[in-house]
């Protein structure tokens, strides 16, 4: 498959350069034992890339759970505040960000997680690396976003915020989702998708490209500059 040349580069967050996916899925399952429920994966798999109340109300509705989406959103915050301050990066990702960086490739964060949960997420670790991104969308959160991860709208969102407005195709997108890769071929642009070691690979064939690791991306495939030797 031939790759185009890329100037813009936008990242998801959860799942790609932190282990969040991870935290969600403890924090889902705290809230649902007491109602003897399972949050499996196949379930997560619809969820991820929603936005905070789509992704109430679809485990709600799929497991039955005795919750309105407003009590479902105040036991996850709870969980969160205990969960997410000790995230990690994942491998390859502060590499990665730190190269496009320091060449002066624009990069934008375009995250369905709300600023609170963003905030969550990095201000007791990753302050540093997440401040090199000068834009950042919180899908849940901002009101430009109407439609969360599969529909196009925080992608294109984002790229709009670029000063220069890049065109879609100028744009490269890196997700771990399903959605997210939806969502970016939507708006039209190529996405580097990094899924996780149990998604079926059947499931990732509207990816660009298909990694096992951040580590894993040769930036020259999308006439970005190499990393150095």
């Amino acid at each position: 498959m031939g790759f185009r040349p890329v100037t813009h580069v936008l990242f998801d967050m959860d799942g790609l350069l932190l282990n969040t996916e991870d935290l969600y899925t403890v924090a889902y399952q705290n809230i649902l034992t007491p109602y003897g429920k399972k949050y499996t994966y196949d379930l997560k798999i619809k969820l991820m890339g929603l936005q905070g109340h789509e992704a109430a109300q679809l485990v709600i509705s799929s497991l039955d759970v005795p919750l309105t989406v407003d009590q479902w959103l105040s036991e996850t915050k709870k969980q969160y505040e205990l969960l997410f301050p000790e995230s990690k990066v994942m491998p390859g990702a502060k590499k990665l960000i730190e190269h496009l960086h320091k060449h002066n490739i624009p990069i934008a964060l375009a995250t369905s997680s709300s600023k609170d949960g963003y905030e969550l997420k990095t201000d007791r670790h990753h302050q540093e690396l997440f401040s090199l991104f000068n834009i950042k969308t919180f899908g849940s959160s901002d009101p430009e976003v109407k439609k969360g991860k599969p529909h196009p709208d925080i992608f294109l969102v984002t790229a709009d915020r670029f000063p220069d407005k890049p065109k879609p195709e100028q744009c490269l997108v890196f997700e771990d989702a399903v959605n997210g890769v939806k969502a970016a071929r939507a708006a039209g642009m190529q996405v580097v998708m990094v899924p996780d070691a149990r998604l079926d690979k059947t499931l990732t064939t509207e990816a660009t490209v298909v990694l096992n690791s951040l580590e894993e991306f040769q930036p020259e495939l999308f006439g970005l500059p190499p990393f150095d030797a």
